[in-house]
């Protein structure tokens, strides 16, 4: 079978001009001078239209410790989890 409706190049490359990829747009945290996506929360210091709206250093500190005690558990220096027994 013949193709019935065929396209030329230059039509199929006109199409495609819209296809191009952009660059994101980035906005300015206001509290901390960092590039962030637009309408979201600052992934530095956690501030969206100047108000805390997740506490990253209390989040940092919590993994830190948590990572801290499993290497621990790891090397074997604690003792293991009391598991419960039924």
């Amino acid at each position: 079978m013949v193709v019935r409706m065929r396209h030329t190049s230059g039509q199929t490359r006109s199409r495609r001009s819209h296809h191009a990829l952009e660059a994101t747009a980035l906005a300015v945290c206001k509290n901390c001078g960092a590039e962030h996506r637009p309408h979201h929360m600052c992934l530095s210091c956690g501030f969206y239209k100047g108000r805390v709206v997740i506490d990253l250093l209390a989040k940092k500190k919590a993994r830190e410790a948590r990572l801290a005690e499993k290497r621990a558990i790891i090397r074997g220096d604690e003792a293991s989890p009391v598991t419960e027994e039924k």
